[in-house]
Formats: C-alpha cells, sequence, structure tokens
C-alpha cells in the first residue's frame, strides 16, 4: 500500500498537475485581492448588472415579461463566456511576453501544471462574478427564481459546459496574439455578438439573419440556458421557439467544447515550439520602448 502511495505522489503528471491547482488558487486570491485587478475584473459585471437594474421596470412588448427579469440570468450566461474568452486568452498573451510561459515550457511536464492553474484562476474568477450578479440581481431585481433541484441543475451544467465551451476558445485566441495589448481588439467582436445574442434585449426582436448569426455562437445558448434555470416556463413566450430549447443549447454548447478542446491543443503546441528566450527578450525590449 505504500509502495503505490509513493508511486502515485512521485508521479510527474500528478505533481503537476496538483503544482497547477496551487499555481492556480494563489492566482486567484492574488487576484480577488489587488485593487486594480479586482477594478479590472468587476468593473463591466458592476456596470451591466447596474443596466439590468435599471431596466427592471420595462416590459417586453404586451407579453408582461419584465425586461430586467430577463436580461438577469442573460448577463450570467454573457459573464461566463466573456470572462471564459477573454481571461484566458488576455492571461496567455500576458504570460507569453514577460516569460512566464517559456520557464513553463522548460519545466518537466510544466506546461500541464500552467494550463491547470490558468484554468482554475479564470474559472474561479468566473464564480465569483456569477455569485455577485445572481445574489445582488436576486435581491434588488426580481422575477426569478432559484427554488427547484431542476433550476440549480441547468445553471451548474450551463456553469460547466460554459467554461468547456469558452476556456479552449480562449486559449486559441491567447495563443494567437503575443502582444497582450492587441487582445483588446478581440472584445469588438466579442461585444458584437453580446449585442445580437438577446443579453440585454429578446433576440426574437431582431432580423431574422442576425437571429442567425447569434445562434452560431455560444453567447447565445447560454443565455438562453441561464433564462430556462432562473425564468418560469411561462416567460418562454418570448423566445424564437416559445420553449427553452435544451437539446439545442446542449448540442451547440457540446459542439463548440469538442471544437475547443480538439483545437486548443493543437494552437497551444505550435505556440510552446515557437517560445525561446531571445523572442521574450525581444517582446520585453519592444515593451520597454513602449514604456518610455
Amino acid at each position: 500500500m505504500n509502495s503505490v502511495t509513493s508511486m502515485t505522489r512521485s508521479n510527474p503528471l500528478t505533481m503537476s498537475a496538483r503544482a497547477g491547482f496551487r499555481r492556480g488558487r494563489i492566482e486567484l486570491v492574488q487576484t480577488l485581492t489587488n485593487g486594480m485587478d479586482i477594478f479590472a475584473q468587476f468593473f463591466w459585471p458592476v456596470a451591466s448588472v447596474l443596466a439590468v437594474f435599471f431596466m427592471r421596470n420595462g416590459h417586453f412588448q404586451s407579453t408582461g415579461v419584465g425586461l430586467g427579469s430577463l436580461a438577469l440570468p442573460s448577463l450570467l450566461g454573457m459573464l461566463i463566456a466573456f470572462t471564459g474568452m477573454f481571461g484566458m486568452a488576455q492571461g496567455l498573451a500576458m504570460d507569453r511576453e514577460d516569460g512566464t510561459l517559456l520557464r513553463a515550457k522548460a519545466t518537466p511536464n510544466g506546461m500541464l501544471g500552467y494550463l491547470i492553474g490558468k484554468i482554475v484562476a479564470v474559472s474561479g474568477v468566473t464564480l465569483v462574478q456569477v455569485l455577485l450578479v445572481l445574489v445582488f440581481g436576486i435581491a434588488a431585481i426580481g422575477g426569478v427564481q432559484l427554488n427547484t433541484v431542476g433550476a440549480w441543475a441547468i445553471l451548474i451544467a450551463m456553469l460547466i459546459l460554459g467554461l468547456l465551451a469558452t476556456l479552449p476558445l480562449g486559449a486559441i485566441i491567447g495563443s494567437v496574439f503575443s502582444n497582450p495589448r492587441n487582445i483588446g481588439f478581440v472584445s469588438f467582436p466579442i461585444m458584437g455578438l453580446v449585442a445580437i445574442s438577446g443579453i440585454f434585449y429578446p433576440i426574437s426582436g431582431l432580423p431574422g439573419w442576425l437571429q442567425v448569426t447569434a445562434q452560431v455562437f455560444p453567447i447565445y445558448w447560454l443565455g438562453l440556458g441561464m433564462r430556462s434555470a432562473l425564468l418560469p416556463d411561462s416567460a418562454a413566450v418570448v423566445e424564437l421557439t416559445h420553449s427553452w430549447r435544451h437539446l439545442e443549447t446542449f448540442g451547440v454548447l457540446g459542439v463548440w467544447a469538442v471544437l475547443g478542446l480538439v483545437l486548443a491543443p493543437v494552437f497551444l503546441r505550435r505556440m510552446a515550439r515557437r517560445e525561446s528566450g531571445s523572442v521574450v527578450a525581444a517582446r520585453r525590449e519592444k515593451a520597454m520602448q513602449r514604456a518610455y
């Protein structure tokens, strides 16, 4: 028994995974205790939930369904998608520039530990954002409910499946951009998708071609899944088919998760092969020139 335990403890992959979880926990704590990081991570969630708060007395056409209660769960889906993609992409790009990724590459199984750590940190920030918005929304906006086992199950499933569908996409984006300042340009198409994905206004009120475009990407389906968890069945009247479309939701998000999990390792390996001391030094020199 002792020999088996010793072998498990000395397994390089197990040790790297444990190191990754420790790294992710430390990075998460640092993010949640640093003023600038807190501002960067929670400014847009707070601004968005305030916008939803002022929508709480509005209604969608003649359905009687409140715009605030529709937008709140949609906002949760948007946070999962945006933080998953943008947080992972920005973290990878920053770590490439300062040499963190190169150090991970030089360590046996270091890339595994690094990726686990980044997943833990980004997922942790996402979970905190979702909990804060959910608690505030239930207390101040109303119109949502989370009082059944089925609702909790869908909420948790959307959180897990949403991260699986968006974190790999963020890793792919982060592997393409070596300059973290260029990652900001990625936010523009993402916000464009938010605008047409029924987050702040039901998608059924948009032109047909925009409806089709939005349904290709995960943001719409995450919003729909969250609405199905937090709203009564009567609210489905504002949806495209007057139903919550659970099978389609899990199907589309599942496809994105599989595609991301298949393609992300390919992009990450390609990125890691290109990392070297001279490349990192050149990036630092350019960063210093921009600073001065």
